[in-house]
């Protein structure tokens, strides 16, 4: 059976709305197996509830902490977190979710017996082979290079090397649990840059916020000392990449959007759409209400390294393919191994509705075209689907299959983007 499809909204009028946003995946995603490995019970309040985060809290549940919601609504939730001992002979289902299947094998090799990952079909096609040998090298039994694998301990601890070009979380996920390994860990990278590092960056924050030692000031190096994890009450903040689409519909129909609580300083990689948006052509302004960027109905052609943005590619490249100049996208052959290979479907889907995406070595080079109507597929991957409704504002005809695969981590989107479009101040 087929995906149904979405007829994406086209702008009638300038948008000119207020866009509260849910919390962020990836700090809900790190602040939940923190909780539940702490040395007491804590809280985590305003955590996205959306399917990447509902699979990871099921995920520490199997493996015995205690998650209580509270305040719960469509898309956020506070937790009490109870730990727990943790426990073997768990089935832990990760989706597409990187952050489950990276981040919870270090935390099941903590458990008293083996742990069983499994996802969706073509989550078994992302790279898992560098954390699943780094837990091999650190004392634990590992049995596979990919989902579906099995993880039993004990793990010691110690000093690993790996390369996690096509990852950070490859990273994040031993540094998160490492403080409960005897020995701690030692992290070396080696091999070509690691993206996305604002995510390691904020990894290493919320580590140190919790109690937890951490050293990186070698360079490619983290070292994580043993010892315990603090229980906190901890607060997440709104998921800045998930702005991303709605402050390009400003863009594209000439009007204002704001999002509140819009943090003024955060390890988040999504507060770099403050000044590539700018270059793009926008108005951006920090002010007590929050974020409120402007735009003009024009949107410039950018040459941007994103490597440590990927996330961001999708939406800058819908903009790219309505902009007014040509655009390059670099940094990014990363996203190959997303939840789809991000480059070849952006390319497919913006060439398909008439326009002029190439690959590149490392990116996209855009040249805008006059597009038409046609349906944008999603690939079950959410920021697909999102970029395919930014299109869809200035494009008419444009309908976005699966628009609810963007419950991965926005789950009210659609209503979301009906209530912007209407003006929602």
């Amino acid at each position: 059976m087929s995906a149904p499809l979405w007829p994406a909204p086209l702008a009638a009028d300038p948008v000119d709305a207020t866009v509260p946003l849910p919390g962020s995946k990836s700090v809900t995603n790190r602040a939940l197996p923190l909780a539940a490995l702490a040395e007491a019970p804590g809280t985590v309040r305003l955590a996205l509830r959306s399917r990447d985060a509902d699979l990871m809290a099921d995920a520490l549940r199997s493996l015995g902490a205690g998650l209580t919601p509270y305040n719960e609504s469509a898309s956020s939730v506070d937790w009490t977190i109870t730990p727990g001992p943790l426990r073997g002979g768990a089935r832990i289902d990760a989706g597409l979710a990187g952050t489950v299947m990276r981040f919870v094998p270090p935390v099941a090799a903590l458990a008293d017996g083996e742990v069983f990952f499994d996802g969706d079909p073509a989550a078994r096609k992302r790279p898992m082979g560098p954390i699943l040998g780094a837990l091999r090298v650190l004392g634990a039994e590992v049995h596979g290079e990919a989902l579906p694998f099995t993880v039993r301990g004990p793990v010691a601890g110690g000093e690993v090397t790996l390369d996690a070009s096509a990852s950070s979380q490859l990273i994040s996920g031993l540094l998160l649990a490492g403080a409960r390994f005897e020995k701690g860990v030692t992290v070396r990278h080696a091999g070509p840059p690691v993206p996305s590092a604002p995510h390691i960056r904020m990894t290493v924050l919320m580590l140190r916020e919790a109690g937890v030692t951490v050293d990186d000031s070698e360079p490619d190096t983290w070292r994580v000392e043993p010892g315990p994890i603090a229980a906190r009450d901890y607060t997440v903040e709104p998921d800045l990449s998930n702005a991303a689409p709605f402050l390009a519909a400003a863009m594209i129909t000439g009007g204002s959007v704001t999002i509140p609580g819009w943090p003024e300083r955060t390890t988040q990689p999504g507060d770099q759409l403050r000044g590539l948006l700018s270059e793009m052509g926008a108005t951006v302004e920090l002010r007590g209400e929050g974020l409120v960027l402007t735009g003009t109905g024009r949107v410039s052609g950018i040459d941007a390294d994103l490597r440590e943005v990927g996330e961001l590619t999708p939406t800058l490249a819908a903009l790219a393919a309505l902009a007014d100049s040509p655009s390059r996208l670099r940094g990014i052959a990363h996203l190959r191994g997303h939840e789809t290979d991000r480059l070849a479907a952006l390319a497919a889907e913006i060439n398909r509705l008439g326009g002029d995406a190439r690959e590149t070595e490392d990116g996209l080079a855009i040249t805008p075209r006059p597009l038409s109507g046609g349906v944008f597929h999603s690939y079950e991957d959410h920021r697909m689907a999102t970029a395919g409704a930014v299109i869809g504002l200035a494009v008419p005809g444009i309908q976005v299959e699966n628009i609810a695969t963007t419950g991965k981590t926005l789950p009210e989107f659609a209503h979301m983007w009906a209530r912007m479009l209407g003006g929602d101040r």
